[in-house]
């Protein structure tokens, strides 16, 4: 499929708002950081007609995957838009863990790019014309989770944030003031990559901020706890938790609910 320029995207879901049958389409969208190409993938579902609120999905350290772009498609069946941002570049996905850290720790590594980065993906879901812009929230899964954790740092204009197994970064000094809608954090408790100092820290630095924060702990839960594949790549502290699972979804939902 070739990617689709901002006027095919918009072509496509005037075509597809005509279908007897509504569903789910999905288009590939090309974007920059930089000199940078990106490609995303929107979701939305032609059944809901007008803007809608929008939402963007932060994959894990594997790059965007199936698994991120599965969870743009339940967004988009929920009549949300979604777009599935490309943190990477050039099509980068793999399922070694060695590959996925050092990809991850490149993109880390530089503060004002990482966050740039995300910014740039929150930027070009605006601009494709589906969204209400005045309902946006942002939603990531491990490296994602920590990454709008840094979209709520630098002051996104965002509704929501919601980190799955996120790493719980701290913000730099007060930073964390710089956003003003709610932040949900759905953590397992038994994550050994987040020690207990760090999620009492982040609670510290949350609550002295000021921020709308919900934190869900669940007990027995490991770090990728709502990804089915997680206990494929050989790692011990990866595991996926169904009921962890289902409840961390219903509490995003909630919040969206909260913020709609």
């Amino acid at each position: 499929m070739k990617v689709l320029s901002l006027f095919a995207v918009a072509l496509a879901a005037c075509l597809s708002a005509t279908t007897v049958i509504a569903e789910v389409r999905s288009a590939p969208v090309a974007y920059k950081d930089g000199g940078e190409n990106l490609t995303g993938y929107l979701y939305w579902n032609d059944a809901v007609e007008g803007e809608r609120p929008g939402v963007l999905v932060v994959h894990e350290w594997w790059g965007l995957d199936e698994y991120a772009r599965s969870r743009a498609e339940q967004l988009a069946e929920l009549g949300y838009v979604a777009f599935a941002v490309d943190m990477y570049g050039g099509d980068k996905v793999t399922t070694h863990p060695a590959q996925a850290k050092e990809w991850m720790t490149a993109t880390v590594s530089n503060l004002d790019n990482w966050r740039r980065r995300a910014q740039a993906g929150l930027d070009k879901l605006k601009s494709l014309g589906m969204s209400d812009d005045s309902r946006l929230a942002a939603i990531g899964y491990c490296f994602g989770g920590a990454t709008v954790m840094q979209l709520a740092y630098a002051g996104a204009d965002l509704d929501a944030v919601v980190s799955f197994h996120g790493s719980l970064p701290l913000p730099n000094g007060d930073e964390a003031k710089n956003f003003r809608g709610k932040v949900l954090i759905e953590h397992g408790n038994d994550d050994a990559f987040v020690p207990a100092e760090r999620v009492d820290a982040f609670k510290a630095a949350m609550s002295e901020a000021g921020v709308d924060l919900t934190f869900n702990g669940y007990d027995g839960a490991r770090h990728g706890f709502t990804n089915p594949d997680a206990g494929q790549f050989g790692i011990d502290n990866l595991k996926y938790d169904e009921a962890a699972d289902t409840a961390s979804w219903r509490a995003m939902l909630q919040t969206f609910n909260s913020v709609f």
